[in-house]
C-alpha cells in the first residue's frame, strides 16, 4: 500500500447549542435520513457518524447533542460530554447558529471552540426565515467581528439552500488519507440503534409539550423470518406512572400512532416489511441515574 494516498478522509464535527438544526443539515448532506429531528431541543443525545463519499473525498460527520448550560441532571452532562469530546479528534468543525439570533449559550460554545486546534467555520442556519438577503449584511459583519473562523456560510438545511457551497468547503478541507468506510456506508450505528432513535422521534414529536426529555427507548428484540419481515420488539422508559399513561394514551391510542409513524420509517429506512411491537415501563429516576444511563445504551459518553 501507497504511503501517498491520492485519496483524501476526514472528520468533520457538527456542533452548536440545542436545536439549531445540526441534524437536519447532516440528513440533507446524506441524502437520507440518519439523524432522528424534532423542533424539541436536545433531540439528538449521543454522537451518530455520517459518512458521505464523493469521488475520492470521504466526509466523515460527526452529528452531537446540543451544548447546554446549567443541566444538572446526569443525562444532561453525558450529552456535553459527547459533543466536547467530539472536537478534540476532528479536522474541521462547522459551528451552526440560527440566523439573527445569537444567543449566551452560542458565545458560551464558541468560548469552547477557541481552544480547537482545527478550522472552525460558521454555519448561519435557517436562511429561508429571511425575507430580504440585504437585511443578513449586519449581522454577518458582527459574526465575522467575534472570531476569525475559516469561513462563514448562510444556508437554509431544511430549504437545501447553499448546501453546495458549504459542502465543497469541507471537501476542500479534508487530509489526504484512505477512506475509513467503504463507499455506500453512511453511518457507525446500528439497525438496532436506528429503530430506536426512531421511535424516539416519534414519541418527541408527539409528545414533547408534555414529556420533552424523560422517555428511552431500548431494543429487545430485532430479527428477520423466512418471508424477510424484520421483527422488532421495543421498550419505552418513562420516569412515572402518569406518563406511562401519557404515552399509552386513551385505550392505547396514543402508542398505537407512535407505532404506526415509526413502523413506516423504519421500512423506508431498511427497506422491508416491519413488524414491529412496543410496550412501555416505568423506570424511576433514570435520567439522572449513571447506571440506568448505562443501561440503556449511553456508556459510551459517560
Amino acid at each position: 500500500m501507497s504511503d501517498n494516498p491520492d485519496t483524501r478522509c476526514g472528520l468533520v464535527a457538527l456542533v452548536g447549542r440545542p436545536n439549531v438544526g445540526k441534524s437536519t443539515l447532516l440528513n440533507f448532506i446524506l441524502e437520507q435520513k440518519l439523524s432522528i429531528t424534532s423542533r424539541k431541543p436536545q433531540t439528538t443525545r449521543q454522537q451518530v457518524l455520517g459518512v458521505k463519499t464523493v469521488d475520492k473525498d470521504q466526509m466523515i460527520f460527526v452529528d452531537t447533542p446540543g451544548l447546554h448550560r446549567n443541566e444538572p441532571r446526569a443525562i444532561n452532562k453525558a450529552m456535553n460530554k459527547s459533543a466536547t469530546s467530539a472536537m478534540a479528534d476532528v479536522d474541521l468543525v462547522l459551528f451552526l447558529i440560527d440566523r439573527g439570533k445569537w444567543t449566551e449559550e452560542d458565545s458560551w460554545v464558541l468560548e469552547k471552540l477557541r481552544s480547537v486546534k482545527v478550522p472552525v467555520a460558521l454555519v448561519v442556519n435557517k436562511m429561508d426565515l429571511l425575507d430580504d438577503p440585504n437585511a443578513l449584511l449586519p449581522e454577518m459583519d458582527e459574526l465575522h467581528a467575534r472570531h476569525d473562523f475559516a469561513g462563514i456560510f448562510p444556508i437554509s438545511a431544511l430549504r437545501q439552500k447553499n448546501l453546495d457551497r458549504l459542502e465543497t468547503f469541507v471537501r476542500e478541507h479534508l487530509p489526504e488519507g484512505y477512506h475509513l468506510f467503504p463507499e455506500g456506508q453512511i453511518t457507525n450505528r446500528t439497525e438496532r440503534f436506528l429503530a430506536a432513535e426512531l421511535i424516539r422521534e416519534k414519541i418527541i414529536r408527539q409528545l414533547g409539550d408534555e414529556l420533552p426529555h424523560t422517555t428511552a427507548t431500548e431494543i429487545e428484540a430485532f430479527h428477520t423470518d423466512d418471508r424477510g419481515v424484520l421483527h422488532i420488539n421495543a421498550i419505552i422508559f418513562v420516569e412515572r406512572d402518569g406518563q406511562k399513561r401519557i404515552v399509552i394514551g386513551t385505550g392505547g391510542s396514543r402508542l398505537r400512532s407512535i407505532g404506526t409513524e415509526a413502523r413506516r420509517d423504519m421500512e423506508k429506512a431498511f427497506d422491508c416489511k416491519v413488524m414491529l411491537k412496543l410496550w412501555v415501563k416505568v423506570k424511576s429516576g433514570w435520567s439522572d441515574d449513571i447506571r440506568a444511563l448505562r443501561s440503556l445504551g449511553l456508556e459510551g459518553e459517560l
